[in-house]
């Protein structure tokens, strides 16, 4: 008893001559135990089911390795008076046959144009390409060219017509509204008039109106007078910008000494071929003074060592950092950042190298930048080489 049956778009995977897992379409018909399947896969879609270009789509290499898979549009296109195929033809010896048809596409076989033998991958490879050439040819004559078609949305947009550049209506109501604002201005002929929401300047101190308005005049910064009295008790320095004003004395205890030697055979690196200079800081233990946090309190006494290089700049370094100590700027008295204890002799915002290796994290060398920002530090607190 013979029976036939018929299934159409069943999906299946399997491996192809290549190896390869792919996904067909198979249309099977069953009859006396044989299985017929054509090879179409899903339009868009490489063997592995992943998005390729159109150019790819339009032709790709058959199951067989003298068959060329086209899209229709594209064969339609190749046998509609071009002579691609026949140039092709002729220059390699073969005939360009279609041998089946399926939704969207067809299939192509290559054979030699005398006799019979099998067609070699590289002249199935050249007339791939060929193809794909050929519909980049198609592509370009059937979509029109975007940079045209965005310059016609720009010249609509714009309000540009066939006439000429034309001003838009969004330009021509911005003008308006800047003449009627021009017009509302006051004129620079009346200066007594007072523009609305001006206000006069504020003390940067006190947040208030100024009161007996004092201008420092090397800065330009304005505060009020009894404000700038206050600040300048504290730090001769300008409150917005720092720059000093007079000569900065610090708080450091009087009691202290800088001793300063030198080790020529020392050398610190990055700054090989010069020798070392030690600067040697000593204190005696005593009692707050009136310019300390908390007076009548004692302080223990402490001995710091720094470290420079004995080269133009390091002295030049180290003969600011003598004024420094001079103006009692190197020390104060408050809470050790390392230890955190109180009432004890601490630097002074002016850094210093207390190693000679280690790099930055150590307060060593080297450090390339050091005495550029030491300097600079010295700077703000009103010392100079000079």
């Amino acid at each position: 008893m013979g029976c036939t049956f018929k299934f159409s778009n069943a999906i299946v995977v399997a491996n192809d001559e290549r190896g390869r897992r792919s996904k067909f379409i198979l249309e099977a018909h069953f009859s006396s135990g044989t299985v017929e399947k054509a090879y179409t896969p899903p339009q868009g879609q490489d063997h592995m089911g992943s998005q390729v270009s159109s150019a790819t789509m339009s032709a790709r290499a058959g199951r067989n390795s003298d068959e060329v898979v086209l899209s229709q549009p594209l064969w339609d296109y190749l046998t509609a008076g071009q002579q691609h195929v026949a140039e092709f033809q002729a220059k390699h010896g073969l005939c360009v046959v279609r041998q089946s048809e399926s939704p969207g596409c067809c299939t192509v076989r290559l054979r030699p144009s005398e006799g019979e033998g099998p067609v070699s991958t590289a002249t199935r490879k050249a007339f791939i390409s060929l193809c794909r050439a050929v519909h980049k040819e198609m592509t370009k004559q059937v979509t029109p060219k975007r940079k045209r078609s965005l310059r016609e949305a720009l010249r609509r947009v714009s309000g540009r017509d066939e006439g000429g550049p034309r001003r838009s209506q969004r330009q021509k109501l911005r003008k308006e509204q800047a003449t009627e604002f021009e017009e509302q201005l006051p004129s620079q002929e009346s200066p007594s008039v007072k523009i609305e929401g001006e206000e006069e300047p504020s003390c940067s101190i006190c947040m208030g109106e100024m009161v007996e308005k004092k201008t420092l005049d090397k800065c330009g910064h304005s505060f009020c007078k009894s404000c700038l009295e206050r600040a300048f008790q504290v730090k001769r320095a300008c409150p917005v910008c720092r720059l000093v004003y007079g000569q900065l004395v610090g708080n450091q205890p009087h009691n202290g000494r800088m001793i300063v030697e030198r080790e020529p055979d020392l050398e610190l690196p990055g700054h090989e071929g010069y020798g070392c200079i030690c600067i040697i800081y000593s204190f005696l233990p005593g009692i707050q003074g009136e310019e300390h946090p908390n007076p009548g309190v004692c302080y223990p006494g402490t001995d710091r060592v720094a470290y420079l290089p004995d080269s133009p700049e390091g002295n030049r370094a180290l003969a600011m950092l003598r004024k420094a100590f001079d103006q009692r700027l190197i020390f104060t008295i408050g809470t050790s950042m390392t230890t955190g204890m109180n009432n004890v002799i601490t630097w002074n915002d002016i850094h210093h190298k207390t190693c000679i290796w280690g790099g930055p994290r150590c307060f060593g060398y080297p450090d390339p930048t050091y005495l550029v920002r030491v300097m600079e530090e010295l700077r703000e607190k009103g010392v100079t080489a000079d």
